[in-house]
């Protein structure tokens, strides 16, 4: 059964799109086929993957919209078995779509589109922007699960609690089954006391929904994103390579105790 999971932060920086492309690769290593959506108009996602967003003339704008079948928009990646619906910057006048054309349920575009290719993958992350707008909520109505990473830094806690205000509202009014998949400590630097400070804190509050894994600075990753490639490709071995890997286990790990 295929899962969704939102990568959700409103707070930028904090290692959304990062994630969402490592994990979609080390699943796609540990044998799952994955899909990974990039939902936010930067196009950071599509990017990070090595495909040029301004030579895309069909993205997820056009799937949301109805304009165009979601298949002829999936491109793949280097990574055999990762796959990509790419955005660009005309995913910020979703709105304003919206808006114009008197939408009934402008909640449902997302997950109205990917219930059409749900059974062709094993898992579909969808990168989200840094808000908690049309975009973000449509991709929490569309997921099983939200994945929250938390960068250790101050005013952590303050988008922990927006993202969970945000994440009630939707259980409540549009998606009750959607679940927390973890929070997870990114650009962690074990020796620095501010580093430890937040993760005892968040471990403390969250501890059954806090991951084992955190994910250190590491000068791999952004390599690994300035040649569009996955840190888990482009060096293996590397420390956040190792904690990609770890996370992908830790996740399906627990999807095998829910099945």
């Amino acid at each position: 059964m295929t899962r969704v999971i939102s990568v959700a932060n409103q707070k930028g920086g904090v290692g959304k799109t990062t994630t969402a492309i490592n994990l979609s690769s080390a699943l796609v290593q540990n044998g799952k086929k994955v899909l990974l959506v990039d939902f936010d108009s930067q196009g950071n996602a599509t990017r990070g993957l090595g495909l040029q967003v301004t030579q895309m003339p069909l993205t997820v704008f056009d799937a949301v919209t109805n304009s165009t079948d979601i298949n002829l928009i999936i491109k793949r990646s280097k990574v055999s078995n990762l796959d990509i619906v790419p955005a660009n910057l005309r995913l910020a006048s979703l709105d304003t779509y919206v808006s114009s054309h008197s939408l009934p349920k402008p909640f449902y575009l997302l997950k109205d589109c990917l219930s059409k290719i749900k059974e062709k993958y094993d898992f579909i992350l969808i990168d989200c922007p840094p808000s908690l707008g049309l975009l973000c909520l449509n991709a929490l109505v569309a997921s099983d699960s939200v994945l929250i990473p938390v960068q250790c830094e101050y005013f952590a806690m303050e988008a922990v609690a927006s993202i969970l205000s945000s994440i009630t509202k939707i259980q409540k009014d549009y998606n009750p089954s959607l679940k927390i998949e973890g929070f997870l400590l990114t650009m962690y630097e074990a020796n620095t006391s501010l580093c430890t400070e937040v993760a005892q804190q968040v471990r403390g509050l969250f501890k059954e929904n806090t991951f084992l894994t955190s994910i250190p600075r590491n000068i791999s990753i952004p390599e690994a994103s300035a040649h569009g490639e996955a840190v888990t490709t482009y060096r293996p071995s590397a420390k956040g390579s190792v904690a990609y890997f770890a996370l992908a286990r830790e996740i399906l790990d627990y999807a095998k105790k829910e099945s």
